[in-house]
């Protein structure tokens, strides 16, 4: 009886574990023939870490490819949160937000997600990476990026902009062409080993494409030479902006083009936005009497008036309509030559009266004024011009004058190109070409005409009465030793708030070009809100006058050390 029940309880436990063998047995052939992709992509999952590859941006290069931009490497902290015991988490929110500066709370939100890869801090600087390195936490690590960085600091800061901390362009030149410098982004995927630490090992990559090359019109010196002077004058005269442009009037290449304030490129993350406007393209103001050339021109290209007719200037004072016109200083007879080299708004105002409100308006926009001249940057305005049928009647006292007008410090340029370059208006442009890695240029800009303005008698009549201006008239202060020079001054009352003139705040301006006989540079520049002194000729007519001189010595130098090369070139060749 014992041996019985004995012998079917070894029955029963064989047959247990009989039946065990086999379970286990089908067990594995169903995972090995059924589970076998889903349980290896797990373990994959585990041992390997995907990482997008951020790729270089492109280089900013000025017109004698001077880099404007550089991409230095950069330590980038992640952490892979799935992989980290409590106590690494812990640890790593109470030393790393001292290290990084960043709040506890930041981190603890960032290590307790459900996530194999996250970026705890990009782009840290050396010390903070070696200081990180020394925890020795485990599943924390490291991936080398790129940082941008910018050499001259602040020089054309509002032209060449900035990227920001993911290497994405937020203004300037980085941001209207970040689509050719940002690249192609790629991927890798990382060998980790059983401790979950990364292995500098692929098992599969897709390398990024670097960002294209990007060269400006810029000058680097001419830019240098600029910015010097303009900010003599900003901080000379407690100027709350300023800006200048120098444009070659031939081809509408911009040589240079700053503002102030401006800031430094590598401490972008503070600036305001008055720092970072482009004033020169998308701050309005009344031009004043800079725009007296446009009432020249089209008198003399109308043949309404020549040089040596006599107009009487009421001697300082003249009704239009409910207004009254005052002059700087009393005349009575002048020539229309004098007109424009002694700034007389009531010879100005008679000699628009006999063009006419249609006449007037037309030429202002011939000369570009009231639209958008399409710079390659963001940001351009198109002024402010109303068509006569608006006009008062006391518009025709203003409007040629350079008041009831809005414009840019660009537009102005633009205009006074067409009398440097004998009635023509040329296109502004800032960018050369883009160009890939293997030096092919994918786009290249041209000089463009937008169209004839004046005859090119015209044109050299207006340059000869702005000769007359610096040598005889109110721009005395821009006469350059050595050197002929043309231009014009302009001071205009601002309006306050409340919608009248102001009586202590003004715009002073001068715009002008050298040599006459063959111009190299139009520049413009304009203050606001100069103290205490306001006049062009003081405040902005200096300006010009050390641009001019120096510019121009280099440009010729440059101009003809090119020229020399060139012929070198082809001697070698023969």
């Amino acid at each position: 009886m014992h041996i019985s029940n004995y012998r079917r309880k070894c029955e029963a436990v064989f047959l247990f574990f009989l039946l065990f063998f086999i379970f286990c047995i089908l067990r594995l052939f169903y995972i090995q023939i059924f589970r076998s992709s889903y349980l290896a992509e797990i373990a994959n999952k585990q041992h390997n870490l995907f990482v997008e590859l951020e790729p270089f941006r492109g280089v900013i290069y000025d017109a004698n490819l001077k880099p404007q931009t550089l991409n230095l490497p950069a330590d980038s902290l992640y952490a892979s949160p799935n992989m980290m015991k409590e106590k690494d988490k812990e640890t790593a929110i109470l030393k790393l937000s001292g290290i990084l500066d960043c709040s506890k709370d930041y981190l603890r939100s960032r290590l307790y997600r459900k996530k194999s890869f996250i970026w705890l801090a990009r782009k840290v600087t050396p010390e903070q990476a070696e200081k990180i390195k020394q925890l020795k936490i485990r599943n924390l690590g490291f991936i080398r990026e790129s940082k941008r960085s910018y050499p001259n600091t602040y020089l054309a800061s509002q032209v060449i902009g900035f990227a920001g901390i993911d290497n994405r362009g937020l203004e300037g030149i980085e941001l209207y062409l970040d689509k050719y410098l940002r690249g192609i982004p790629g991927w890798g995927i990382f060998l980790r080993d059983a401790r979950q630490k990364r292995l500098d090992i692929y098992e599969k990559m897709v390398p990024p494409k670097e960002g294209m090359d990007v060269v400006l019109t810029i000058d680097q010196v001419v830019q240098y030479i600029a910015e010097r002077e303009l900010d003599k004058a900003y901080k000379t005269h407690n100027a709350k902006g300023a800006s200048i442009v120098v444009m070659d009037p031939h081809t509408g290449r911009i040589l240079a083009l700053a503002n102030r304030p401006t800031y430094n490129l590598n401490e972008y993350s503070n600036v305001s936005k008055d720092q970072t406007r482009n004033r020169a393209i998308c701050d309005l103001f009344e031009p004043g009497s800079v725009f007296k050339i446009v009432t020249a021109a089209a008198a003399l290209e109308e043949k309404r008036v020549t040089e040596e007719d006599k107009i009487f200037c009421e001697n300082g004072s003249y009704r239009v309509a409910n207004h009254t016109l005052h002059d700087h200083a009393p005349h009575g007879w002048l020539t229309f030559r004098e007109v424009i080299e002694q700034s007389s708004n009531i010879g100005t105002t008679k000699i628009a009266q006999v063009l006419g409100p249609e006449v007037v308006y037309k030429y202002v926009r011939l000369f570009g004024f009231g639209s958008k001249l399409g710079i390659d940057l963001r940001g351009e305005i198109s002024g402010m011009i109303k068509e006569p049928r608006y006009w008062s009647k006391t518009s025709i006292g203003a409007v040629p004058i350079g008041h009831e007008v809005g414009v840019t410090t660009l537009q102005l340029a633009s205009a006074l190109s067409v009398i440097a370059n004998g009635g023509q208006l040329m296109k502004p442009y800032i960018i050369e070409e883009i160009r890939d890695k293997q030096g092919k240029i994918i786009k290249r800009t041209s000089p463009t005409l937008i169209r004839k303005v004046v005859s090119l008698d015209t044109a050299a009549r207006v340059s000869k009465m702005l000769t007359g201006v610096v040598e005889e008239g109110t721009g005395r202060m821009a006469q350059i030793p050595g050197l002929t020079s043309a231009g014009k001054t302009g001071t205009a009352q601002k309006i306050d708030a409340n919608g009248v003139y102001s009586h202590n705040k003004f715009v002073a301006s001068f715009i002008g070009f050298a040599p006459v006989e063959d111009p190299v540079v139009v520049i413009v520049v304009s203050v606001d809100e100069p103290h205490p002194y306001y006049f062009g000729g003081v405040v902005a007519a200096p300006v010009f006058k050390n641009v001019a001189a120096d510019a121009v010595r280099y440009l010729k130098t440059k101009r003809a050390l090119s020229s020399q090369m060139g012929l070198n070139g082809n001697k070698r060749t023969r």
